[in-house]
């Protein structure tokens, strides 16, 4: 049994690399197209093709990461068509392999695909993207993120603050910095404007430059705008160079710990993380669809054929798994649209594929 579960392995590690390859090499080429566009432009310094380059290469491991399930289905599919063509299966089925040692030899490979994804997700694209978004920032000046940068609220005492940084410098400063100040009645205290921010992390300090202030002083049933401006201003605050980051790159792109993180602060503040629930669930089952995935490509090592339609069947492993990185983007659309549990959006495509891969299983391989 050794000698067969490594013939397995070995076909079907080579396939889904195969397979792998040529997908990250297609993703590779139109993301190379589509940042030719930024050659050229300065910011901080000229983007040259070098440095376009050096950023689509950085964006793999998040193609990666998103493609690994797919072609996990597709190459194991491979295999196991092509084994069953060959009849090579149907002899390690006379040689003692039956269906439930398949499907054990097929989730240990699937349990490897999981790991292999979860590292990748977590650790690695996630440190390949803040590497890429710095090369980026560093040649055109900014990282920035929709037209009104990025939001967050803090609650210090009885009064809150809702802070709005426009983007993050590319030596790590913040641009654009608008902190607004609201008392306990939830009447607007003070406005502060500053052009620029550096964040001292040990002391919980930002430091604002060229400083625009606006503060309303109420003297009875008068109310009057005091207004100064200052070079530099000190402002006490927990919200980080981290959390500024974060809510400024895609949440995809983000570690699983730091989502959880993000999550807890947005709740601290009573800010929707309704977005960023489900994303950190999604982080939590994607890398769990590679055991559906390799469950899913069993039954086709039971289909009986000699000659021809191999290309038929990976033709149907490519449409599954689209189908199913489609219905994974859907449900997350929907889920924050229409405000479902973030766990039960997040599961919901995994478990609609585990049914579907059981089903097969059992009417394929047990039943005929």
């Amino acid at each position: 049994m050794k000698v067969l579960r490594r013939l397995i392995y070995r076909d079907a590690l080579s396939a889904v690399g195969f397979v792998t390859l040529a997908f990250l090499g297609l993703f590779f080429f139109f993301d190379l197209i589509d940042e030719l566009r930024w050659v050229g432009r300065t910011g901080g310094e000229l983007y040259k093709p070098s440095h376009a380059l050096m950023f689509v290469l950085l964006s793999l491991p998040s193609h990666l990461y998103e493609l690994l399930p797919i072609t996990v289905l597709i190459g194991t599919i491979f295999v196991m068509s092509r084994l069953a063509q060959s009849s090579e299966f149907t002899i390690m089925r006379t040689s003692g392999m039956g269906p439930w040692m398949a499907l054990r030899t097929l989730l240990v490979l699937g349990l490897g695909f999981v790991v292999l994804t979860f590292a990748v997700g977590d650790y690695i694209a996630p440190a390949a993207e803040r590497v890429a978004q710095t090369v980026k920032a560093a040649q055109l000046g900014r990282l920035s993120t929709g037209a009104t940068g990025a939001w967050l609220k803090e609650r210090q005492g009885d009064h809150s603050f809702a802070v709005n940084v426009n983007a993050l410098g590319n030596d790590g400063e913040l641009l654009g910095v608008r902190i607004f100040e609201f008392d306990a009645q939830g009447h607007m205290a003070s406005q502060t404007r500053a052009e620029s921010a550096a964040v001292d992390a040990r002391n919980d300090v930002w430091e604002l430059r060229k400083v625009t202030r606006s503060v309303y002083v109420v003297e009875g049933e008068q109310a009057r705008l005091e207004r100064t401006r200052l070079d530099t201003l000190r402002w006490d605050t927990r919200i980080s160079a981290e959390m500024i980051a974060a809510s400024l790159l895609k949440p995809d792109r983000m570690a699983t710990l730091d989502l959880f993180q993000y999550i807890r602060h947005l709740e601290a503040n009573g800010q929707s993380a309704q977005r960023y629930e489900i994303e950190f669930w999604r982080k939590v089952f994607y890398p769990l669809s590679c055991l559906v995935m390799v469950v899913l490509a069993l039954p086709f090592a039971y289909l009986h054929f000699r000659s021809g339609g191999i290309a038929a069947y990976v033709f149907g492993g490519v449409m599954a798994g689209i189908s199913f990185f489609l219905l994974n983007n859907v449900f997350g659309y929907a889920g924050n649209l229409q405000n479902w549990s973030p766990w039960l959006t997040a599961a919901a495509p995994g478990f609609i594929y585990s049914l579907l891969s059981l089903g097969a299983f059992s009417w394929l391989v047990l039943r005929r």
